[in-house]
């Protein structure tokens, strides 16, 4: 059976760093950057990309939309 292998694209410049994508992500791939944009927020990030499983749940819970989430069949 196929492994899905998930990876996010957030756009940093959008980004408030509201942390909602934090709590919602199942596999916890996803934190808020050390560093800031160019509004001074702190922004979300793939911390832990090898656990992304491309499930959506970010990209559903996130108010801005700034989240856009890829799926890739991962043949074992």
């Amino acid at each position: 059976m196929a492994k899905v292998k998930g990876a996010i694209v957030v756009d940093t410049v959008k980004c408030k760093g509201c942390g909602v994508c934090v709590v919602a992500c199942p596999t916890q791939v996803i934190d808020l950057a050390k560093e800031v944009n160019g509004k001074g927020y702190h922004y979300a990030y793939m911390e832990n990309p090898d656990a992304c499983t491309g499930c959506s749940s970010c990209s559903i819970v996130c108010p801005d939309g700034v989240i856009t989430v890829y799926r890739v069949k991962v043949e074992n």
